[in-house]
C-alpha cells in the first residue's frame, strides 16, 4: 500500500481502499461501537489539530525526542542481542509503524545491519492479518519475525498477539515497544509511560494512513486487511519530521534505566479503575498518555484521569488541551503504571 514513507523504510501490507468508507464522527461511531460493532468496520474522520494543539506538539517534540532516541537505543540493544543480524520488524499499523523505523535506523547506525521491516494490521478482538503473515513466513520463515508497536496500554495488544499466534507455532510471540508501562512486552525502551510525541497525532504521524479496517464487503478472504491513504493531508506531514526529530538524537552510547519492578500489570491497574468508577466494560478504560490521547481524538470521553505526579509537567500538556476543546473533565488521582488514563463514555450516556 501507499504511504507517504519510503519503501526503503517500511514496506505495508496492506490493501488500499481509499475512497471506499465513509469516515464518521466520534458520537456515531461511538454509539455503533457500544451496540455491538466493531471498531474496524468503520473509520474515524480524521481530527484537525488546532493552531493552539500544534504549538503544543511541537514543543513536546523538542522536549521529549531526545528521551525517545535513548529508549529507542535501548531496546535497539536488546533486539540486537537477543535476535541478531537476520530480525525481520514486523510493525504493527499504525502506532509501531514509526517506531520499527526508528529501530531500523538505529540498527543501521549502531550495529550497520540493515534489517527488513514491514508494516501488518492486528486488531482487538480480530486478530493479526493472517494472509499478511502468510506473506511473511513464505519468504522470511517463521524465526525471524519480531513484532514492534509504539507503546503498551492494558497490553491488550499484546495479549491479542499471543492469542493469534498460537496456530503459528514457531513464531515467537515478544513484542518490541518503546514504553512498557503495563510491564507486559518482552523488549522495551522503558516502562515509563513515556511520552511519544506520534502519539499526539493520527494519520500525519503515521505515513498519512489511516487505522487497519476489516468488514467483509470490503476485505476478502485472500485481502490484506484494509488502510486509507490520506492524499489530501499531504500539505500537513509531519511523518518524517517526527523521525528526523528523534533521529538527530541518535548517539552510540546506549543510556540504560533502573528498572523498578511492577508488583502487579497495568491490566490489574485499569481493573481497579474500572471497578472505582462503576464502568462494567474494562475495553472503556484507556490507560496510557498514548492511550488517553487517541480516547480524545477519536472516540467519545467521559473523564480524563492525570496523575498526580504529572500535575503542571509538560507532558501532559496536549492531553489538556484536547479535553479542554472538547469540554471533558479531568480529575487528578494517584496512579501506579500510568501518568493518564481516558475513560470512555458507556453509551447510556453517549
Amino acid at each position: 500500500m501507499r504511504s507517504s514513507y519510503s519503501i526503503d523504510d517500511v514496506v505495508l501490507l496492506l490493501k488500499d481502499i481509499t475512497g471506499l468508507v465513509k469516515p464518521q464522527s466520534s458520537e456515531e461511531r461511538e454509539k455503533l461501537i457500544q451496540s455491538g460493532v466493531h471498531y474496524c468496520e468503520m473509520l474515524p474522520i480524521e481530527y484537525k489539530p488546532s493552531d493552539k494543539y500544534m504549538q503544543i506538539y511541537n514543543e513536546l517534540l523538542d522536549i521529549f525526542s531526545e528521551k525517545v532516541a535513548d529508549a529507542v537505543a535501548l531496546l535497539s540493544k536488546q533486539v540486537y542481542e537477543s535476535r541478531g543480524r537476520d530480525v525481520v520488524l514486523v510493525s504493527l499499523a499504525r502506532a509501531g509503524l514509526p517506531v520499527g523505523i526508528l529501530l531500523k535506523r538505529y540498527l543501521k547506525f549502531k550495529y550497520n545491519i540493515d534489517v527488513p521491516h514491514y508494516g501488518i494490521s492486528i486488531i482487538r478482538g480480530r486478530g493479526i492479518d493472517k494472509v499478511a503473515l502468510e506473506y511473511l513466513i513464505d519468504k522470511f520463515g517463521s524465526k525471524r519475525l519480531l513484532f514492534v508497536d509504539g507503546w503498551t496500554g492494558k497490553g491488550a495488544i499484546a495479549g491479542q498477539l499471543t492469542e493469534a499466534l498460537k496456530e503459528f507455532s514457531d513464531i515467537s510471540d515478544d513484542l518490541a515497544v518503546i514504553a512498557d508501562p503495563a510491564g507486559v512486552a518482552k523488549y522495551y525502551g522503558t516502562r515509563d509511560d513515556l511520552l511519544i510525541p506520534s502519539s499526539c497525532l493520527n494519520s500525519t504521524v503515521s505515513g498519512l494512513i489511516s487505522r487497519t479496517f476489516l468488514r467483509d464487503d470490503i476485505i476478502g478472504k485472500n485481502d490484506f486487511h484494509g488502510a486509507v491513504y490520506y492524499g489530501e493531508l499531504e500539505d500537513n506531514d509531519l511523518s518524517y519530521s517526527f523521525i528526523e526529530a528523534v533521529q538527530k538524537h541518535f548517539s552510540l552510547d546506549i543510556k540504560t534505566e533502573d528498572v523498578s519492578l511492577f508488583i502487579d500489570t497495568g491490566l490489574d491497574e485499569a481493573r481497579r479503575i474500572a471497578d472505582q468508577y462503576g464502568i462494567r466494560d474494562i475495553n472503556l478504560v484507556k490507560p496510557s498518555i498514548g492511550e488517553a490521547t487517541r480516547v480524545l481524538l477519536r472516540r467519545v470521553p467521559w473523564k480524563i484521569l492525570i496523575s498526580e505526579k504529572s500535575r503542571g509537567r509538560i507532558e501532559v500538556a496536549h492531553i489538556l488541551r484536547l479535553a479542554e476543546e472538547k469540554n471533558v473533565p479531568v480529575e487528578y488521582v494517584k496512579l501506579v503504571h500510568y501518568k493518564a488514563v481516558g475513560l470512555i463514555k458507556e453509551l447510556a450516556d453517549v
